[in-house]
């Protein structure tokens, strides 16, 4: 993920019954994180102008 903008929030969620938030990160524009998927982390949420890229595709938040 790559912030477009000041103030991106990435959100990792829990596996499990229960849908949780486990970690935030906040990033500034031209701030990169490199995530990926463990036994505890299902899904990312990213709130904010940002490009997620991954071996399948590139996704523009704007464009969503």
């Amino acid at each position: 993920m790559k912030a477009k903008d000041n103030g991106v929030h990435v959100i990792g969620l829990t596996r499990g019954q229960d849908t949780r938030f486990h970690h935030t990160e906040k990033l500034d524009k031209g701030e990169v994180m490199i995530a990926q998927f463990t036994e505890h982390t299902s899904a990312v949420k990213v709130r904010g102008k940002a490009l997620i890229m991954t071996k399948f595709g590139t996704i523009d938040t704007e464009e969503s």
